[in-house]
Parts: C-alpha cells; structure tokens; sequence
C-alpha cells in the first residue's frame, strides 16, 4: 500500500504559527522533503523534530520527484516542506503533487502560513476576486508583455517582488495601469520589522527610489475599473442588421452576426429588422 504525502506549510516568518497539527504531520512521515535542508534543519531542530531530509526544489524536481514518488509506492510517507509558507504555492511541489495524482498516491495538505492570503487581508482592496501572479520575469520584456496582458483585469492582482527588482517593477506597473492605481506593500509579513504601504503605484516608485527596500514583498494591486457596456437601441441594432444586408449577408446571418456583438435578442431584432 502506497504511503501519503503532507503538504505541511511552515511559518512565513514567526516560529509562533508552527501548528500542533503541522508538527504531527512532521512526526507521522518517514522522511522530509525541503526547498533547503539547511533552512528547514533550522526548524525541526527548533521544534524537536528528528526525521532523515532530502532535497527537493527547482533545480531537482525532475530526479526528486521520481525518487520521492519511488518511496512512497513503496510505502513509506513524505513531508513536504518549503522555507517558509505552503508547499506547491508558485512552488515546485506542484510537479510533486501531479505525478503522486497521476499514481494514485494519497495527497493531503496540512494549512498554514501564506503571504499571498495575509497580504490580501492586510490590504484594504477587494478580497472576494484576485488573481495571483506569483513572481514576474527578470527579463524587462517578457515582463512587460506578462503586465500587459493584465491591462484589463478586473480582479485584484496579487504578485511576489524581491527587494532588488521592487522599483523596476512597480516602474512598469506604473506605466501599465497607471501610476494612480491604488497598491498595498506588504514587507516581511509575520516578521519583526512587518510593515503594509497602502498608497498608489506612482508614490510607491517614488518612495522606494528614495529609499532602497528591504525584505521580501507582497504587491497587491487593484484590479481595473469595470468597463461601461456600451447599450444598443433595438432600431440601432436593426439599422446595422440592415447595412450588413446590403453588404451581401442574409437575413439570418446579418441577425445572428449583430446580435452577438450588441446582445440584443435575435427574434425582437429580426422582427424590427424586417420592418424596418
């Protein structure tokens, strides 16, 4: 019988959101899977844990996984943790989870510490719909391109920035959604020094080019203003049904083809169409 494998999420920042129920996952499995031994040594160490470590990140997922997966057909049980917050979470153990689904092994997650949850919460913006980003590419075109495509995004945009790429990044964030979008900075969450910028995208470049950041951040950035529907009068939409007659099209086609693009209602529009 094929073992389990714990997703066990680890504090972000302050050893104090270890969990009870995170500890006894630790304990249950027959090894650890870590992002960085040393890091997570650190940890169970802290807490007592004593269970054999391998590596699992980026750079390994392809050999790591099919030598973890291994041990759990076999039958032993894995914990899978980061260096801080939640396994699979733009995270490679993803990849992990998808081979134990394809294999049947048994999945299950120990919840916990995650920037992206605390980062929305803190943020004062609207929290019922977002889309999460994750970290943006170093390279300024594909980076550009990526924001671009999320010109028009309604929801809350939540992305993860490194101290060194911070003003770069909200500098093409200024120049895609406009530098007064409202933005909440969110600095070492969970940390001593934790600390939550809500201002606007232009002030923030402003600020932090002024001074240089430390920390790792969470951006939480509104989502565009929805955009007006433009209505259609019904003698609108069958005067358009008419030119797209004289242009060749038939009856039915000229009808369906404008009222999919006004969403007026076929029958009414191809009523007043043959009036007209």
């Amino acid at each position: 019988m094929a073992g389990i494998l714990y997703l066990v999420a680890t504090p972000i920042g302050n050893l104090g959101d270890m969990s009870p129920r995170a500890l006894e996952a630790l304990e249950a499995a027959d090894f650890i899977a870590a992002e960085d031994t040393r890091v997570s040594l650190k940890l169970l160490n802290h807490f007592g844990v004593k269970k054999p470590l391998v590596s699992y990140h980026e750079h390994n997922r392809a050999s790591a996984g099919q030598a973890v997966l291994g041990r759990l057909l076999a039958g032993e049980s894995c914990a899978l943790v980061t260096d801080a917050g939640m396994p699979a979470i733009s995270d490679p153990g993803e990849d992990l989870v998808r081979l134990c689904a394809q294999a049947g092994v048994e999945v299950t997650a120990v919840p916990g510490g995650c920037a992206l949850v605390c980062a929305l919460a803190l943020s004062g913006l609207p929290t019922g719909r977002f889309t999460f980003e994750g970290f943006l590419s170093v390279n300024r075109k594909e980076r550009r391109e990526r924001l671009e495509s999320l010109k028009g995004e309604e929801r809350t945009m939540v992305f993860y920035e490194a101290p060194h790429k911070l003003v770069n990044t909200l500098e093409d964030l200024c120049e895609t959604f406009g530098g007064d979008r409202p933005v909440a900075l969110c600095r070492e969450l969970t940390k001593l020094h934790e600390e939550t910028v809500r201002t606007t995208l232009s002030q923030a470049a402003e600020r932090y080019r002024e001074t240089p950041p430390k920390g790792e951040f969470v951006l939480v950035v509104a989502g565009a203003a929805p955009r007006k529907e433009e209505t259609v009068s019904l003698e609108e939409a069958a005067a358009l049904v008419r030119r797209r007659r004289e242009e060749g099209l038939k009856m039915k086609e000229a009808v369906r083809e404008v009222a999919d693009l006004t969403g007026v209602n076929k029958n009414e529009l191809y009523a007043a169409a043959l009036k007209g």
